[in-house]
């Protein structure tokens, strides 16, 4: 038992959206097959369309940035995929499975060289840094305790 407790330890939540153009292309089912072949645990997963205003709060960290506008317009263009991801090492781990922001650009066997279509049309999300995933995941699915 105490072997369990440590290993829990070291586990690390992340938060993932499977992007309008994936979920609109009909490729949901094979990228959460690919998350799971990953050894990511889904420890909450919700399908919801959101307003522009939800995708404004959500990316309010670029507000600033040329692509703000055309980005949260996007990501309410259809329903999207959210989850809460958990593994050893998640954020760095899923950031490696996503690929590159472009997926011109991401390597072979990556969710975005295999399932975008551009920078914006990229099929993932995929939170930064900690403290990021613990914005990202209270953002949307607030006041969850994650089961340990």
């Amino acid at each position: 038992a105490h072997l369990l407790a440590y290993n829990r330890s070291l586990m690390e939540m992340t938060f993932a959206i499977i992007k309008p153009d994936a979920v609109r292309a009909r490729h949901t089912g094979r990228i959460i097959e690919r998350i799971e072949e990953a050894g990511f645990t889904i420890r909450a997963m919700q399908l919801r369309h959101l307003t522009v205003k939800e995708a404004e709060g959500f990316y309010a960290v670029h507000k600033e940035r040329p692509f703000f506008a055309s980005l949260t317009t996007f990501m309410s263009t259809g329903p999207c995929i959210l989850m809460a991801l958990e593994s050893e090492d998640a954020i760095k781990k899923w950031r490696g499975l996503m690929g590159a922001t472009d997926p011109a650009k991401a390597d072979a066997g990556t969710l975005r060289k295999e399932f975008g279509a551009s920078i914006e049309n990229n099929a993932t999300h995929g939170s930064d840094a900690p403290d990021t995933a613990a914005f990202e995941l209270g953002y949307f699915f607030p006041g969850i305790q994650f089961a340990r």
